[in-house]
């Protein structure tokens, strides 16, 4: 399989370094009304083999930082300051310096991205056969038949019948269809970080559990290097290996899954979960995590959560607080945190709530 070359730097040696690291990454959208600060100062590694899910409400900066690391923003969209390193075997670029050719050698065979709107990724003039060989020829790989070869293994791979889907136009594929043929697109050239975008939305659930299946598969099978990008808390419990929540462009919490979804620390992540609704157990009122985002061209002074915070204090109003470490490999951006640890002990979150066999009891076997 051909793969087009970076112009790589000689970086550590130690395999154990991340392969993608994130250093105060900022991300602004020029408007009318002035900048969209969408992301502001993430810092983050993603370790190898690790599935990290960006958790949080519309507007937080998941999708935005997912495009940010394949350069695939829109041309509104400022990237400054901030390093985005890559790294593979002892080598490294800085993903925001690449030219134009070195990323479209990074994009796809280094990192590749799921996208939320599975129609819309298509070229809907296309069928899927000539849209992987466009994929497959823009890097390098020119056999014809070893691109559909390796096409009909990824199609089997996501449980498509080759033979239906291959010289199929997008159309004529049902919503899940698409999402499972992006996916297997996505892993053509074999990158080693996969990004996927809101990979269940609009997907009806027994669809939602084949997709989950595979992603699974991806993560411990084939030991796949993910960035999974969702509001669905459900579904992010039951995949990543580490959560970081994200509100108005910062991670204001990162730690473990069991960490993120039953130890919360800060706030804001404490009340995207009360206010996922459990199937198990008696009739309990909902929680809703007051006000709205906010306005990302004019956000209040201090934590920018403080204006929906039962926590919220003077100091809150005015200093923002950094991350910490409340816990080995556990950190919240969070003035009030042992008041959070505290009411968790007063209240504790039910442990089943964010279990996916309790929200989706069927499972499924796809032929």
């Amino acid at each position: 399989m051909a793969k087009s070359k970076l112009d790589w730097q000689t970086g550590d040696a130690n395999d154990r370094q991340a392969p993608l690291s994130l250093e105060n990454v900022h991300v602004a959208y020029n408007t009318r009304r002035g900048k969209v600060r969408a992301i502001r100062g993430v810092t983050i590694d993603l370790h190898a083999g690790e599935s990290l899910a960006l958790i949080g409400e519309s507007g937080s900066g998941k999708s935005t930082l997912g495009l940010a690391i394949v350069r695939l923003l829109p041309d509104t969209a400022e990237t400054s300051p901030g390093v985005i390193t890559y790294r593979r075997d002892g080598r490294e670029v800085n993903v925001l310096q690449l030219k134009p050719g070195e990323l479209r050698a990074f994009r796809w065979s280094e990192c590749a991205m799921v996208f939320q709107a599975a129609l819309n990724a298509f070229n809907p003039v296309l069928k899927v056969w000539a849209q992987a060989l466009d994929t497959a020829k823009a890097h390098g790989w020119h056999d014809k038949e070893a691109v559909r070869r390796r096409l009909v293994e990824l199609l089997e791979f996501v449980q498509l019948d080759p033979k239906r889907v291959i010289d199929a136009y997008p159309h004529e594929l049902s919503g899940g269809m698409r999402q499972r043929v992006l996916i297997a697109l996505a892993l053509l050239l074999n990158p080693q970080i996969l990004i996927l975008d809101e990979p269940t939305t609009a997907l009806d659930i027994i669809t939602q559990r084949t997709i989950i299946k595979l992603l699974r598969e991806l993560k411990e099978e084939q030991h796949f290097t993910m960035i999974f990008i969702s509001h669905d808390l459900a579904i992010a419990a039951e995949l990543a290996d580490r959560v970081a929540t994200m509100y108005a462009g910062r991670v204001v919490e990162l730690g473990t899954s069991d960490d993120i979804f039953y130890r919360p620390r800060h706030p804001y992540t404490l009340g995207l979960i009360r206010a996922v609704p459990t199937v198990t157990g008696g009739f309990e009122q909902l929680f809703s995590i007051p006000g709205s985002p906010p306005d990302l061209v004019d956000l209040p002074k201090g934590c920018k959560f403080h204006p929906r915070c039962a926590f919220a204090s003077d100091r809150c109003k005015q200093e923002e607080p950094e991350l910490e470490e409340v816990s080995p490999g556990h950190t919240a951006a969070c003035w009030h945190w042992h008041e959070v640890e505290a009411e968790l002990q007063r209240n504790p979150l039910h442990r089943g709530a964010l279990n996916l066999t309790d929200v989706i009891a069927v499972d499924v076997e796809v032929a």
